[in-house]
């Protein structure tokens, strides 16, 4: 690729920047620096909307279902709340909102189907959360895993979407864990750390809007018990859900 085509690559995503939740993250701005601008996407006519990513994206969709703004197909997560906010508030903006994440997927997983459940889709508004399973699995099944690995392939994934569109908006979600609950114990720590700080890297890298999704659960444990939020450490009850979603919202002018 030249120099100037990457150039423009990079310089073509639009919203860079971070986010700033009043509710969630107490007005405070989360950024890398004073370069990284503030910014938020606003949606045009017609944009199609992915959520992409692992178990906490899919829960429970039909993954048969390739209708766009179908419950079934949404699943019954963060992603459907988040749709249904967004049919409801931008009725005249015909928006096509689709939920193709599968529950267990790494970022190897997405390489394999990203042909055709991302690019063939072609999102002008690109959401991926994905990374608690490219650690979780090193623990629970002897993936071999490594950070470094993670991000390189998560690199790549990005580079080669950009590649075919150049144009998309893209929110990066932090991989998230609540400690001490269920599945997280100290042996999540602090290699854990690091899949998240990769996670902000290359939302950074991307200039793409990141969803600090550790921090949002971090402070929501100052109203109730991590428990609260996700049963299991991971995967969100419904408050935990609907949490989610408002910050995803919070990404949209």
């Amino acid at each position: 690729m030249s120099t100037n085509r990457r150039s423009f690559i990079k310089k073509s995503i639009i919203g860079a920047g971070l986010l700033t939740g009043a509710n969630l993250l107490g007005n405070e701005a989360y950024a890398y620096g004073e370069s990284f601008k503030s910014s938020k996407i606003s949606l045009n006519d017609g944009d199609v909307i992915l959520f992409q990513g692992d178990s906490i994206t899919d829960v429970g969709r039909d993954r048969d279902n390739r209708k766009a703004n179908d419950t079934n197909a949404l699943g019954r997560g963060y992603a459907l709340l988040a749709a249904s906010e967004l049919l409801n508030k931008y009725a005249a903006k015909n928006l096509k909102i689709y939920n193709t994440g599968i529950s267990g997927n790494r970022v190897p997983d997405l390489q394999k189907r990203w042909a055709e459940d991302t690019l063939a889709i072609k999102p002008t508004v690109l959401s991926i959360l994905i990374g608690v399973n490219d650690f979780w699995r090193t623990i629970d099944r002897g993936a071999k895993t490594t950070v470094e690995e993670y991000k390189s392939q998560y690199q790549q994934l990005l580079q080669e979407t950009l590649q075919k569109l150049p144009n998309v908006k893209l929110i990066i979600g932090e991989p998230f864990a609540v400690k001490g609950v269920g599945h997280i114990t100290d042996a999540w720590y602090p290699k854990f750390l690091a899949y998240q700080e990769s996670a902000r890297e290359i939302a950074k890298e991307f200039n793409a809007i990141l969803l600090p999704y550790q921090k949002i659960f971090d402070n929501a444990q100052k109203t109730a018990p991590g428990a609260y939020w996700a049963a299991d450490g991971v995967h969100p009850t419904l408050a935990g859900a609907q949490m989610m979603a408002a910050a995803w919202m919070d990404c949209i002018k």
